[in-house]
């Protein structure tokens, strides 16, 4: 979905050559699988996303990304669904001696180099799962990035709802209810997307690892607790995406049998081409768009796999010189509270993917699907005071489960990829104090607004001006 398209109005017969297309490239991706299943694994590589918002002195989204990206001039940075969000990237590292200072020396240099492109026009950089000053009008199509993608995007989830409104609904220590017209709730959560490169005969276990690696992580890294004023989950930025896009499979236009956005439908078994046979066969064409790539390219499969958003999918890419490429996009995470908190989740989750991928069995350490998944959605909920299972045993709170057992698995999983002793314990460290003083994102503002009142711009203010101190959240003072 990062690259532009060029036509947003599509017949009949754009679909069926796009099926065919899709058709002809799973096969031939499946055959890949199938022949390189004994490749041997390489160093592991990473690469991070952050989508962040561009913010006026009061804590106000500005509508100002062409200007930002004009700005910044770098291949870095692009744009997001709504005019006030951007991307930050990273160049691709290899895990290994020194990989997280060089990942952090990038970003930090990255953002530094932000912060001057928007105060270009009196703005600022916000790195947060949400913005607690957006009011639900801004969330409209004046605001909408002026792609044809995204204009395609947008007609292309009305339609398969047969025009129906998207409603949110969540229940969290407030209620909110919302009904919008438009896709562009999908921009009120910002998330922070790791990558983990993959070799093609264990990528299925890389993607199980991590669907059960998600809860403990999502509970330690909470970050969005206020949408439009309503307190809801520690992580709303979860239900909310899975509500604002909400559209489903063949079955029926907006409830089918399997989501497009989702937890997902199991664990994977023998390879990950399972994946794409899912998204063939179980999900309509959203963008049927001529892209005039042979079919070796790979290029209608990936873009169809970008119209659905898995909380950990698997994503195909094609170099220039035709060498197919895997990697598992861990999608769960809230952009903020610091760069380095994020980075702690990253070396928490890597570890912790690492550990389980290796260790025997199938990448799931024995905890059934159901309870994996019911684990995320209670750690989405309820962070830190989340009880959790983990290999199918009985329930303990996440904070116990995490120190006793998953940060010293995570530390084993870091060591095997050689990461710098120093540089491991560093950043479980920052994962060890947040969990034992409770202080989280979300934490934090929760405790900002108890003692300061509901006062968003505020809020944001405050913020922003513990994250410009680069200190991580569990020291940050109210």
């Amino acid at each position: 979905m990062g690259e532009e398209i060029g036509s947003e109005c599509f017949t009949p017969e754009d679909r069926e050559r796009f099926r065919q297309a899709l058709d002809r490239e799973t096969d031939l991706l499946l055959a890949w699988l199938d022949t390189h299943r004994d490749t041997p694994r390489g160093p592991t590589t990473l690469g991070f996303e952050i989508e962040a918002w561009l913010c006026d002195a009061e804590g106000r989204a500005l509508a100002e990304n062409d200007a930002f990206l004009e700005a910044m001039d770098s291949p870095l940075v692009s744009r997001e669904l709504a005019r006030f969000n951007v991307e930050l990237n990273t160049s691709v590292f290899t895990a290994g001696p020194g990989s997280f200072t060089a990942i952090l020396q990038e970003l930090r240099d990255t953002v530094k180099r932000a912060g001057r492109a928007a105060a270009r026009f009196d703005g600022g950089v916000l790195m947060a799962g949400s913005l607690a000053t957006l009011p639900p009008e801004a969330l409209g199509l004046h605001h909408m990035s002026p792609q044809a993608r995204f204009r395609a995007l947008n007609e292309a989830v009305l339609e398969n709802r047969a025009r129906r409104p998207l409603h949110v609904d969540i229940r969290g220590r407030e209620h909110l209810q919302h009904d919008h017209d438009d896709v562009m709730l999908e921009s009120l959560a910002t998330s922070f997307q790791i990558h983990i490169g993959s070799a093609p005969g264990e990528a299925h276990r890389s993607l199980n690892a991590a669907m059960v690696a998600s809860a403990p992580v999502l509970a330690a890294a909470g970050n969005t607790p206020y949408l439009f004023g309503h307190d809801l989950w520690e992580e709303s930025r979860i239900p909310l995406f899975e509500q604002a896009v909400e559209s489903g499979g063949f079955a029926d236009s907006a409830r089918g049998p399997i989501r497009r956005v989702t937890f997902g439908s199991g664990y994977l078994h023998d390879s990950v081409g399972e994946l794409f046979r899912e998204n063939r066969d179980h999900f309509p064409v959203m963008l049927p768009v001529d892209l005039h790539h042979p079919p070796e390219d790979l290029a209608h499969l990936a873009l169809h796999n970008g119209t659905i958003w898995r909380w950990n999918r698997p994503i195909v890419g094609t170099d220039a010189g035709g060498r197919h490429h895997l990697r598992v996009e861990f999608r769960c995470l809230p952009a903020g509270p610091s760069l380095i908190d994020m980075l702690a989740n990253a070396a928490f989750a890597l570890g912790l993917i690492e550990w389980l991928r290796d260790a025997p069995g199938d990448g799931t350490a024995g905890t059934p699907f159901a309870e994996a998944r019911d684990n995320f959605y209670h750690a989405a909920r309820e962070g830190l005071h989340a009880r959790l299972r983990w290999g199918h045993a009985d329930p303990l709170p996440a904070p116990r489960l995490i120190r006793h057992q998953l940060l010293p698995r995570a530390a084993e999983g870091l060591e095997n990829l050689e990461i710098d002793p120093g540089e491991r314990d560093a950043l479980l460290g920052i994962i060890a104090a947040r969990v034992d003083s409770g202080q989280t994102g979300s934490a934090w503002q929760r405790r900002w607004v108890a003692q300061h009142g509901r006062d968003w711009a505020g809020l944001v203010r405050a913020y922003r001006g513990w994250q410009n101190t680069g200190a991580p959240v569990h020291t940050w003072g109210l």
